[in-house]
This record gives structure tokens, C-alpha cells and sequence, in this order.
């Protein structure tokens, strides 16, 4: 057993669990929607601590896109909506539906969770989540926390959590709404939605669909296309005893084109979540949840005549304890990943997996206090995988209010990236004595919050051991370490009729052992800039984005540079009647050509230009 906790962190969780504890809440509690500017300024979230807190409370870096921002930005993926926000890195394989990897504070794709409504979504062949095949245009608000949360969700949570929410039903209804558009590369795009309560029950229907000719995403290849249609469908309901049930199910699937050796290749795929729970009051201060969840994630590549299905069954119990200002929670985990599918075609290693099938037990526990000026969070998680063995994670974070406005904090904090299936049992290449990588996180912030105006600052250092890469002869072993360090500013204003956003980030993400001592990561740029800005103008808004990046390196050996590149986006809106709007956005308006990875043998994966497009919008 790996025991990557410091024994006074570890002796301060466990103290804690004798001292009175906590209020009822879960890492899925319905909230309102932010309705003043100091509420959408210091949003509530509940990522961070499995609790609703405020940002300024949560004691973590944390961004909250809330339903006003995807509604103004109204972007045509997800990786558009997270470039460039605080300590968030994108590369991808082209536009619309091709590959990409989300880099937290520099750690790669697989070490970032991603949650939708508290249900994890990834590949767990390939480890990380595939971010492209996710509308934006289901989701109604989106939660970033940066830094280690082993010890709440477990393994892979090494650089941050990203969690998506989807929308919840509104008071009264039903509320419809209808969204048609296209534009450049021949694409459209179509949504729907039904929401709304009755009663003690709230629901939300949804469906979407976005078809693209796309563009060639190497120099002189051909147009590479990418359908997606999407369902979601949510309910809950409210019992007078205060008793909840509820359930999701969210499907996409559709087809992406990719460029295979310079000829079109096509992949279909599947991305689906479902999931029921109930919640119990069982005493005055005592609340327990129960959710039964699957997520799936499928493709079938023809070029490679492989067909690669996973899913990750999991069944999760919380209990919530409250006493006044305090509170506990506590709680079990069992989570199951299978395999099914193959590897043949023109491939040396066909075959099915050697296995094909794992599972992982878990307990947790986290106590949130209170002792106003003086706050502590601490928790402590036991991981039982029958793959890679045991593992322990924990954090604990301080926080301390220098007066109403200025909240200091500090926060030590462990996790683990699980070995993907690909690594261990890869068909006649695969590696089972790998070990999982384990990191501790150091962290000191300050945050300003203000009536109309906050700032936050964050100084982090991330020490990675037993990090999974390939050695000279390009085998899998655990011998290379990392380190990620890094600075993160951020700042928000509401004002008047002004909507402003600024994130500056500076990451190292810097390889300290082997031949490639001393280099950056993969993939990675060191310095990024992200500007929102968007004004109400009566019937009329008007807004842009602007994102700067310095260069990146594709290889190891930092020898294949990547260009840095800055881009403008630009959006307008006019309600031209009750309940209806027209949208336009022009994406990359100075036509940049840019790319943040390369092909095997070296040209560039070439994203998007300039490209306009048209939408109009029925409902609140």
C-alpha cells in the first residue's frame, strides 16, 4: 500500500471526525440561479467540497461558467468554452469532433475528471474523457477546480475536475425553447428543450443535432465532416417529507472524419450517461443519498476495424451529517470497468483484451468547519482496485478571512492516476505490472470579493512519481517523475451594463528524470491569456473573446515546436421580439492558422479559420 499522505494531515482528518459535524448537501444538490451580481460573482458550487459553497467559501481555484455565459457564447464545442480559462490548456486534432485533451495546471488529458450531473465520463481504455463529442448546447452551467481531488472522486482527479450540469426544471412552465442556425463549412445546428415543475416534480427534455462538412485539418486534404445528435432527458421529484428521487440520461452519438495517412477515415461513436438516486431525510441532521449510475463510451474506427465499447458501472452512497455551522460526510463507492470489443484489421496486434473487466471498492470521508474567521476542510479516501492495488489520497485546506472582502487560503492535497486499460492490457502490448502515478499538491491563494468586482491569485506546485511514459525503447515503465508549478491570476466585473472576464495563467510543466530531464510536457504552452468582454445595449448585446497562447512542443524532446497564436471571436445579439433572438458569431475573425498537435509524421493538424455563424432562438 502507497501512502502518499502526510502524517499530520492524515492525524488532522482523522481528529476531525470526532468533532460535531455538518448540513445536508451532495455533489448533485439543485441550486438557484445566481440572480444578483454579487451571487454570479461569487457563484455557488458544488464540485470543490461535494457541498454547496460559495467560490470565496470553497477554499480551492475554481471558474463557474454559468447558463449566461454558454447562452452569450453559444460555442460550437466545449474545447472553445474551456481554452484558455485559468490554469486550462487545449490541444486538439483539428475542429468540430476531432480528438482533444484538456491540460489542467499541466497535467495531461487522463488526469482530468469529468463529471456530468456527479456521473464520471471517460474512456477507460484510453483513460480521459473525449470532450469533442459533447454538445455545449445541453448543458446549462459548467464548475472547473483546479487541483487535486483524489480523495473526494478518486482516481484520475490529479489536475482538476471539470463537472457539466445540465438543465434543471424551472419554476412553473412548461418553458420552451427552439434554436435553428448553420453558417461556414456547410454546418447546422438545431436544439429543443422542455422544462419546467409541477408540483413537487421538475423536469427537462432535450434534443440537438450538429452536422459540419468541417475543414481539411492537414494542409491541402480533403474536408473532414462530424455529425452529432443528442437526447437528454432528466426528472425529479420532491416528496412533502422532504424525500428525493430523480433520474438522467444524456446519449450522443454521431460520426467524426479524420485524416488516417492522408485519407479520410471515419470513426462512430457513442458518449452516454444514466442515472437514478433517491435521498432521505433520516433525521434532523442527517441526509443520505444513494446513486446508481452508468456512463459509456464507444467507437467504431473502420480504418482500423476495431471496435472499442467500455462502461463504468458505479453505485455511490453519501451521508451527510449537520451541526450547526459544521458538517460531515462519509461515504462508499464500488465502481466496475469493462471492456468489450477488439483490435484487427491491418494492425500487428490484434485480438480482444486480455481482460477485460476490473473493479475498484472504495470509502471516503470529508468534514467541512467552521470557525469563522478561521475555516478547515479535510478529507481522506481508501481506494481498493483489484488492478493496481491499494491507494490512499487526502487533502486538507485552511482558510482564513483578513476581513469581508479578502479570503486567504492553503491547501496540501494527494491523488492518483489509474494505468488505462490500453496501458495495461493493450492486445500483445500491453503492460500489467505498471503502477499508478501518485502526486501531492501544494497550494497558496488569495481571493478579493467585492459588491460588483473579484480577483483571485493562486500559487501551486504539483509533484508527479511513477508517471507513466515510455522509455528510449518506447516501452511503458514507471520510472520518470514531473513537476507542475505554476501562477494563476483571474478577475471578473459586473457593472452597469458591462459583463468583463480576464485569466492569466503561467504553468512549468517540466519532465525531471530520464533523457528528457529539464524539458516541458507534450502538448503543453507555458503562458496563456483569455479576455471576455460583453455589453447589453437594450434589445442589443455585443461581446468577443480574445485567447493568446505561447508556443508548445509536440515531442518529448521539445525538438518539434508548435507556434504560439492569439484568437478573436467576436458575437452580437438582438431580441427582435418577445421571446425571440437572433445570434451571430464570427469565430477566429483574423483567420489565424494554428495548431497545438502534429501527425506521426510531422505536417500540423491544422484547426479551423474564420468562420461565421447565424443562429435564432426561441424562449427565456
Amino acid at each position: 500500500m502507497k501512502y502518499r499522505f502526510h502524517t499530520t494531515a492524515k492525524r488532522a482528518a482523522f481528529s476531525l471526525a470526532a468533532l460535531p459535524l455538518a448540513v445536508h448537501t451532495q455533489a448533485q444538490a439543485q441550486y438557484a440561479e445566481p440572480t444578483t451580481d454579487l451571487a454570479a460573482l461569487d457563484p455557488v458550487v458544488v464540485t470543490a467540497t461535494l457541498a454547496p459553497r460559495t467560490a470565496n467559501e470553497s477554499l480551492s481555484s475554481v471558474t463557474v461558467l454559468d447558463e449566461a455565459t454558454l447562452r452569450r457564447q453559444d460555442p460550437t464545442s466545449l474545447t472553445d468554452l474551456l481554452r484558455g480559462q485559468p490554469g486550462v490548456d487545449v490541444s486538439s486534432s483539428g475542429s468540430f469532433g476531432k480528438q482533444s485533451s484538456i491540460y489542467i495546471r499541466g497535467t495531461g488529458n487522463e488526469s482530468t475528471a469529468l463529471l456530468i450531473d456527479g456521473i464520471r465520463l471517460r474512456s477507460a481504455t484510453a483513460g480521459g474523457a473525449e470532450w469533442s463529442y459533447l454538445d455545449p448546447r445541453m448543458f446549462q452551467r459548467a464548475e472547473i477546480v483546479r487541483g487535486p481531488r483524489g480523495s473526494l472522486y478518486g482516481a484520475d482527479a490529479v489536475g482538476g475536475v471539470v463537472q457539466l450540469f445540465t438543465h434543471d426544471g424551472e419554476e412553473g412552465g412548461p418553458h420552451p425553447r427552439i434554436s435553428v442556425g448553420g453558417g461556414s463549412f456547410n454546418t447546422q445546428r438545431y436544439s429543443a428543450s422542455l422544462s419546467g415543475s409541477n408540483g413537487g416534480t421538475r423536469y427537462s427534455f432535450a434534443a440537438s443535432r450538429f452536422d459540419t462538412d468541417g475543414e481539411p485539418v492537414r494542409r491541402g486534404g480533403e474536408d473532414m465532416g462530424y455529425d452529432n445528435t443528442t437526447a437528454l432527458a432528466r426528472m425529479s421529484h420532491t416528496f412533502d417529507s422532504g424525500a428525493e428521487v430523480g433520474f438522467l440520461a444524456l446519449r450522443a452519438r454521431g460520426t467524426t472524419e479524420y485524416d488516417e495517412s492522408g485519407s479520410l477515415a471515419t470513426t462512430d461513436y457513442v458518449q452516454q450517461v444514466a442515472g437514478i438516486y433517491s435521498e432521505l431525510p433520516i433525521a434532523d441532521n442527517w441526509r443520505s443519498r444513494l446513486t446508481l449510475s452508468e456512463a459509456r463510451d464507444e467507437s467504431d474506427n473502420y480504418a482500423y476495424d476495431s471496435i472499442l465499447d467500455t462502461q463504468t458501472r458505479t453505485a455511490r452512497w453519501e451521508n451527510t451529517f449537520s451541526a450547526g455551522a459544521h458538517e460531515l460526510i462519509i461515504g462508499a463507492e464500488y465502481m466496475n470497468d469493462s471492456v468489450a470489443g477488439s483490435t484487427t484489421g491491418s494492425t500487428p496486434w490484434g485480438g480482444p483484451y486480455d481482460i477485460e473487466d476490473r473493479d475498484n471498492k472504495a470509502v471516503f470521508s470529508q468534514a467541512l468547519l467552521d470557525f469563522s474567521p478561521v475555516a478547515v476542510q479535510a478529507s481522506l479516501r481508501f481506494d481498493d482496485n483489484e488492478a493496481y492495488g491499494d491507494e490512499v489520497t487526502g487533502s486538507l485546506a485552511l482558510g482564513y478571512d483578513l476581513d469581508t472582502h479578502h479570503t486567504l487560503r492553503a491547501s496540501y492535497g494527494t491523488a492518483f492516476r489509474a494505468p488505462t486499460f490500453n496501458q495495461l492490457y493493450w492486445p500483445g502490448y500491453g503492460y500489467p505490472d505498471l503502477e499508478a502515478e501518485t502526486s501531492e499538491t501544494l497550494e497558496f491563494g488569495v481571493r478579493g470579493q467585492y459588491a460588483h468586482w473579484f480577483w483571485d491569485a493562486a500559487l501551486y506546485q504539483t509533484d508527479i512519481d511513477n508517471l507513466i511514459a515510455s522509455d528510449a525503447n518506447f516501452d511503458l515503465v514507471n520510472i520518470n517523475e514531473a513537476r507542475m508549478r505554476g501562477v494563476e491570476l483571474s478577475a471578473g466585473v459586473e457593472i452597469d451594463d458591462w459583463i468583463l472576464a480576464a485569466a492569466l495563467t503561467y504553468t512549468d510543466p517540466e519532465n525531471r528524470s530520464g533523457d528528457n530531464a529539464g524539458k516541458r510536457l507534450q502538448r503543453r504552452a507555458s503562458q496563456s491569456l483569455r479576455f471576455d468582454v460583453d455589453r447589453e445595449l437594450g434589445d442589443w448585446s455585443l461581446g468577443g473573446s480574445w485567447v493568446a497562447q505561447n508556443h508548445r512542443y509536440d515531442d518529448a524532446a521539445n525538438q518539434n515546436r508548435l507556434g504560439g497564436f492569439g484568437l478573436l471571436n467576436l458575437r452580437a445579439g438582438w431580441q427582435f421580439a418577445p421571446l425571440w433572438s437572433v445570434r451571430l458569431n464570427i469565430e477566429n475573425v483574423l483567420d489565424k492558422e494554428y495548431s497545438t498537435a502534429k501527425f506521426f509524421d510531422g505536417d500540423d493538424y491544422i484547426n479551423a479559420g474564420r468562420a461565421g455563424f447565424l443562429s435564432v432562438h426561441f424562449g427565456q
